[in-house]
């Protein structure tokens, strides 16, 4: 089922861009009908405008048996069908300019989802809510996905609100109005690949936001099987190499995009607790994940799923 609104509706600072006709991928929102995942896809509803592509609302999971005619409560397909109409509906109003196609995917959820993953430029799910006093409470499904998937995936945790993206108001309020907040990326030079830079890039371009880098630099833990080493004297050397480091990894992406304010930030200390530091206040934190994990995520991604309060992208690397 499609739902297509042609209204032209636009805001402030947050511009949809004229759709796209080079075949791009769409944002796909995987929804159950929960709190959190209904706030996942209206993020990436707004997410497709920001972008110009349409949105695809999927619902997945295995299916259950048609019930007895005499007992008349509905069964997998028609709960899943009543999910998409739903949420298709509540988001062609709220977003009238937007594209929206639903659809239903049969088989273990999971493995659904990482295929959704892999056609689309962005899989977008929700979180089961704040874990304790803030941070993300990722379930089981979610924290599978994330570590699999090919493509990039965003987690939104309930409660996330539109308003929430952008930069107070004269009054100290947040407000649609204003500017977006900065995207945050969490890179290591030496070991990140393209794809985390470049979905960080093009989200800070789209939300016409400022992009600040994060990187963390420790020193090498001492070997054990040589006491004699002693601690490097030269900890400003350390840190300017990381700096130069920094420099250089994102000086092909700054020409690509003159238009992105690009403001670098080395600190040092463990990358979880930088980042924390850095996405407080932020619209987006993107960080890497290695492929070569299979089904795991690093020390890193694990701090930013537990702590991170704002929309989180997990994108994968080589």
């Amino acid at each position: 089922m499609n739902h297509r609104r042609t209204t032209t509706r636009q805001q402030h600072h947050a511009r949809p861009r004229p759709p796209r006709t080079d075949g791009a991928r769409v944002v796909t929102a995987g929804i159950d009908g929960s709190t959190a995942s209904m706030a996942a896809a209206d993020w990436a509803a707004r997410e497709a405008l920001l972008h110009g592509v349409p949105l695809r609302l999927l619902h997945a999971g295995t299916t259950t048996p048609a019930p007895p005619a005499r007992v008349r409560r509905p069964h997998g397909d028609e709960r899943g069908r009543g999910v998409l109409d739903r949420a298709a509906v509540t988001l062609s109003y709220v977003h009238p300019a937007l594209e929206i196609h639903a659809q239903h995917r049969a088989g273990p959820t999971v493995a659904a989802l990482i295929a959704a993953a892999a056609e689309a430029g962005a899989l977008v799910l929700g979180s089961r809510g704040r874990a304790g006093a803030c941070g993300l409470a990722v379930g089981s499904v979610a924290a599978a996905v994330s570590a699999r998937a090919s493509g990039p995936v965003v987690l939104v945790r309930a409660g996330e609100r539109p308003k929430d993206a952008h930069t107070p108001a004269a009054a100290s309020k947040p407000s649609q109005l204003t500017p977006h907040r900065p995207v945050v990326l969490g890179l290591d030079p030496w070991r990140s690949g393209d794809a985390p830079i470049a979905y960080a890039f093009d989200a800070a371009s789209a939300r016409r936001a400022p992009l600040h880098v994060v990187h963390a630099w420790t020193m090498a833990p001492l070997d054990a099987c040589a006491p004699d080493r002693v601690l490097p004297s030269d900890l400003t050397g350390l840190e300017r190499k990381s700096r130069e480091a920094l420099t250089a990894a994102l000086a092909p992406w700054r020409r690509a995009h003159p238009h992105v304010t690009v403001v670098e930030r080395v600190g040092f200390g463990r990358a979880g607790h930088q980042l924390l530091m850095a996405a407080t206040g932020a619209s987006l934190l993107v960080i890497g994940r290695s492929s070569g994990y299979g089904a795991h995520l690093g020390r890193t991604a694990h701090s930013a799923l537990r702590h991170v309060t704002c929309p989180l992208a997990v994108v994968p690397h080589g």
